[in-house]
């Protein structure tokens, strides 16, 4: 079998400044590195906070954000990769011991951030995972996402229970694109995304980005009342009335 040599470069925060949630000094959460050679195009974001299994804490968010802002306008990079660099988790979902320690206008403005950066990763990363919490309402739009994902009434069986599902599962619905079974490396998924990211490389870049924006405008909805009660009752911690509009 033939195997095409993959140049990585050093992994590197792309930030002014370093700091982690974890208070570990001169630590960054989100770091990247660009692959050279025949993937040259292919970027990679590494998401690295071990102790809390890459929750979405506020730095963390906050330096997710500035690193995708960057990568935005930098014209090289034509995919992206998520990785996680802490073994055996993509990322725990949102920092709920953090969270509780804010205000509740802090609150707000953290969800607000958090859905953005839910929509700038459904809108640019090649391959993802999701996590859900057993017995808590999915905050960030997740209440939004998964009917469109799976349709309504699937989408309240999967939220009244609090299933957790396979990878298996979550490709049998359509929830993901791909389940891979695992290697000895323990790499299977990542190496699955960088096939596919090697397929969208060659494709001309004006006609993926024209198509990801006419895809991403084509799904977004307006907010109605009723989403717009959701958010407030989540930021305020509070039953939603919702009115069915």
């Amino acid at each position: 079998m033939l195997r095409v040599l993959c140049l990585l470069r050093p992994w590197r925060p792309l930030r002014a400044r370093g700091c982690a949630s974890d208070g570990a000094a001169g630590g960054s959460e989100i770091q990247v590195r660009a692959l050279a050679g025949p993937d040259q195009g292919i970027t990679e974001i590494l998401m690295n906070r071990p102790s809390a299994r890459n929750a979405l804490g506020n730095v963390f968010v906050s330096e997710l954000l500035e690193t995708l802002a960057q990568l935005r306008e930098d014209r090289q990079v034509r995919v992206l990769l998520f990785r996680s660099g802490v073994k055996g988790v993509f990322c725990a979902g949102a920092d709920l011991k953090e969270r509780e320690q804010m205000s509740e206008a802090e609150v707000g403005v953290f969800v607000q951030r958090l859905r953005g950066l839910m929509n700038d990763i459904a809108s640019s990363a090649v391959m993802g995972l999701i996590e859900t919490t057993r017995g808590l309402l999915p905050g960030a739009g997740g209440t939004q996402r998964l009917p469109r994902c799976l349709g309504v009434a699937l989408a309240k069986e999967l939220i009244f229970t609090g299933r957790r599902l396979s990878g298996t599962e979550a490709h049998v619905l359509g929830l993901v694109n791909h389940a891979v079974a695992q290697n000895e490396e323990g790499d299977a998924a990542y190496q699955r995304a960088r096939a596919l990211a090697q397929e969208i490389l060659p494709q001309a870049p004006i006609a993926v980005r024209l198509g990801k924006v006419a895809i991403d405008r084509g799904t977004e909805n307006i907010p109605t009342r009723d989403r717009l009660e959701g958010m407030a009752a989540f930021r305020e911690k509070r039953t939603p009335k919702f009115v069915g509009k």
